[in-house]
């Protein structure tokens, strides 16, 4: 996998990888940068979110769950010092749909956990994740009707 990222001028920045696509990169005006992109951290955290999603999302299909609506968010705290990195994250897993079985759900986040996201996987080694599930009966996650939740790790 290769990765690229290229100067527009101050702290704005375009990044690419092997799939063609681009991205912005910014920073805030308060450290120079003219608030025109994505932070880098806020990336490593909808990386962490995006990787997990789809695993979980693609094993719920596989076991026949009907998933309306799905949503995965990330928490993650940071160090007040430089570097400021991650120091734990929350990882919360929201499903809604008709009749979705729990174990379905739970077995799906583990499969994840363990064997499936990399980003999971390398995060995991150096910082606590605790990972959520909330289960709503319903169309969509606004108007749904919250049945359970609870905690893996």
């Amino acid at each position: 996998m290769n990765a690229d990222v290229s100067w527009k001028g101050r702290l704005s920045f375009t990044g690419t990888a092997d799939s063609g696509f681009t991205l912005p990169l910014g920073s805030s005006p308060k450290v120079g940068g003219d608030n025109d992109g994505f932070r880098p951290l806020e990336l490593m955290a909808i990386s962490l979110a995006g990787c997990t999603a789809m695993d979980v999302i693609s094993i719920l299909s596989k076991k026949r769950q009907d998933v309306k609506d799905f949503q995965v968010k990330v928490a993650a705290e940071r160090s007040d010092q430089h570097p400021k990195v991650f120091t734990s994250a929350v990882i919360e897993y929201h499903v809604a749909g008709v009749d979705i079985a729990e174990s379905a759900v739970t077995r799906s986040i583990e499969l994840s956990a363990d064997t499936y996201c990399p980003a999971q996987a390398m995060l995991a080694k150096i910082i606590p994740l605790e990972l959520q599930y909330f289960i709503y009966e319903g169309e969509n996650l606004e108007s749904a009707e919250l049945l359970k939740h609870d905690t893996l790790k």
